[in-house]
């Protein structure tokens, strides 16, 4: 039983299924993607409740709080419940406008843009672009 009281952050990650595999929960401890205090953690670092770890996944940064350990990899909905996500909201809609912009689409065969529709479309991209600073 004393056994079972350690983890390991790497399975804790791969357990909770923010990573796919144990082996990139690993890599991500190794690259200095997971932080504890500020700090860079390695693999081997044993997990308690109530830790607080930052965890970088490509352009996605989460802020995690270990609720309850969990020693095996379940389902997801069961593994939602052992952590707090406590990101800050303006960090996880930070990164969205920049791929749900609206697309401007030309219709097939129209040709190349005349130059007032070129004016047209710069001032509908500055008025989007615009509300987004707005928001700020």
């Amino acid at each position: 039983m004393a056994e079972q009281e350690k983890l390991r952050i790497d399975k804790y990650l791969w357990a909770i299924r923010l990573f796919k595999t144990r082996t990139l929960a690993t890599e991500a401890c190794k690259a200095g993607r997971v932080k504890f205090n500020g700090q860079n953690v390695k693999a081997s670092v044993v997990v308690k409740p109530g830790d607080i770890y930052q965890v970088s996944k490509g352009i996605e940064k989460k802020i995690i709080e270990v609720v309850e350990l969990l020693y095996t990899r379940v389902e997801s909905k069961i593994a939602v419940t052992k952590y707090k996500d406590i990101t800050p909201l303006e960090e996880t809609q930070g990164y969205k406008s920049m791929f749900h912009s609206p697309v401007l689409i030309r219709d097939r065969g129209a040709g190349r843009p005349t130059k007032r529709d070129r004016r047209e479309i710069d001032d509908l991209k500055g008025n989007l672009f615009d509300e987004d600073k707005k928001d700020e």
